[in-house]
């Protein structure tokens, strides 16, 4: 049985109440105080886990209810929590919001249920007071399966205001107050159009830290938190360990990483380390070559539109991939990665040149293009498995292909990929030999059948191009 673990789900009432910082200022605070904390975020956020993890000094895991099942979750989080004295889980969107109006589904609620983890609910409360109480008393009773351990009030006005917050909801029989943050009272975040600028290029300084943990101090009643949280223990005996499987003969794939590229769920790195995957991490912005001795290549998503001139510039870093992904070897880019290796990037009537390897350029939109939960059935044989497989993802993104590259020298969709809210099927994934490019992000680490092909894929291309 898998032991306790003191925990909270930080959530909101909806999105922009400030859930973001708060858990920020909390993990701050309580690593101030010696503890070692696990993080967690719900849904498919490549952004805020990266600010968690620069705090809480671990990687920061998604807990996706949507992408993954149970058994993954719950093993998930027991591997991760395994030593560490606190567990904070950030929300996503609204307590209930999720990939259904009708059920738990994909929402914070349907993960706080699923690993019996207490919610500490985040209420904007400018221009309330009594309101406060009604308005927790219908979380509070949404669902039985959903228990708030308290409510934090953020944005509030002064002592007088806390103290008539405080007295609603003690008077109305409704969970405890467990901190009143007044307005402005954190440091400014920057954002853009996917949501907070990334850890890798906004690095959070100490003094910044230092505030939010200040602010937590003075403004959360963290003793109570601490004191009142906890989980019944679960049997995590459902799947095998996420960090634990049997490697293999060693292989080395390349990870692009870097201020254009860093969109990777986190639990993916180490269960291809378990496999006996060798990671090498390189910058297609800043290196002038591939690592040696490849046997793959991964661009995951992030920001390619904003540092397309630079990537473009690195005229020797362009032309290695180009070879590379003639070479026969597995290359796998998705969403920013597909960008890349497109013949460039369209902005405001300019072609910027880029790899080139996929035969048609990408353009970006003034609005977005895609958001939202994804299903992609292979028709073809491909990296991650035989056709007919089934993997599930989401899609964030604001370009699009200018044309179609099917049909063209040898390119081939292999995905039906299915939104999951408006039910439309169309084909994607677009390949040609060992190279697989898709806008979708696909959440690998649970599927590990996937995993297991994709590494013998890149051993057996190993013995039959040799060196490299």
């Amino acid at each position: 049985m898998a032991g306790q673990v003191p925990c909270i789900l930080i959530a909101g009432t909806q999105s922009g109440v400030g859930k973001s910082t708060i858990s920020l200022a909390l993990v701050a605070a309580l690593r101030r105080r010696g503890l070692k904390v696990q993080t967690f975020k719900v849904g498919p956020d490549y952004l805020d886990p990266g600010h968690l993890t620069r705090v809480s000094d671990r990687p920061c895991y998604n807990l996706d209810s949507w992408i993954c099942d149970p058994g993954y979750l719950r093993q998930l989080f027991a591997d991760a929590t395994a030593d560490c004295d606190f567990a904070l889980v950030e929300g996503v969107m609204g307590l209930f919001d999720g990939s259904s109006a009708s059920s738990l589904s994909g929402s914070s609620a349907e993960v706080a249920a699923l690993l019996d983890i207490p919610v500490l609910l985040v209420v904007n409360s400018h221009g309330m007071a009594r309101s406060l109480a009604a308005l927790v008393q219908g979380y509070n009773g949404f669902d039985p399966a959903v228990r708030l351990a308290g409510v934090l009030a953020n944005r509030c006005g002064s002592t007088r205001h806390a103290e008539l917050l405080r007295e609603a909801l003690e008077t109305s029989g409704q969970p405890t107050l467990l901190g009143t943050i007044p307005r402005d009272a954190f440091p400014q975040l920057q954002s853009r159009h996917l949501g907070l600028v990334s850890a890798v290029e906004q690095i959070l300084s100490e003094q910044m830290i230092d505030q939010l943990a200040d602010v937590a101090e003075q403004h959360i009643e963290i003793d109570l938190l601490l004191k009142q949280q906890g989980r019944e223990a679960h049997d995590s005996r459902e799947t095998r360990s996420v960090f634990t499987a049997d490697s293999g003969t060693g292989v080395r794939l390349g990870v692009a990483w870097d201020e254009a590229f860093q969109f990777y769920y986190p639990d993916l790195f180490p269960a291809l380390e378990v496999r006996g995957c060798h990671l090498q991490f390189f910058s297609p912005l800043h290196d002038d070559r591939l690592p040696d001795d490849l046997d793959g290549v991964y661009f995951g998503g992030g920001y390619p539109e904003v540092y397309a001139q630079a990537l473009s510039a690195n005229s020797s870093m362009l032309r290695a991939v180009q070879v590379f992904c003639q070479s026969g070897r597995p290359v796998y880019a998705e969403c920013g990665g597909l960008i890349y290796l497109s013949r460039g990037l369209e902005n405001d009537g300019e072609l910027v040149p880029l790899v080139g390897h996929l035969p048609v350029a990408t353009r970006m939109l003034d609005k977005r293009k895609a958001l939202g939960y994804v299903t992609a059935t292979l028709t073809s044989d491909s990296l991650f498995g035989c056709s007919g497989s089934a993997f599930r993802g989401h899609e964030f993104h604001y370009s699009e292909l200018t044309s179609d590259p099917v049909g063209r020298d040898g390119w081939m969709a292999v995905y039906q990929l299915k939104q999951n809210r408006t039910g439309e099927v169309f084909a994607e994934g677009y390949q040609k030999g060992s190279v697989l490019a898709s806008y979708a992000h696909l959440h690998l680490a649970s599927q590990p059948c996937a995993l297991d092909r994709f590494v013998a894929m890149m051993k057996s291309m190993n013995q039959i191009t040799g060196e490299f």
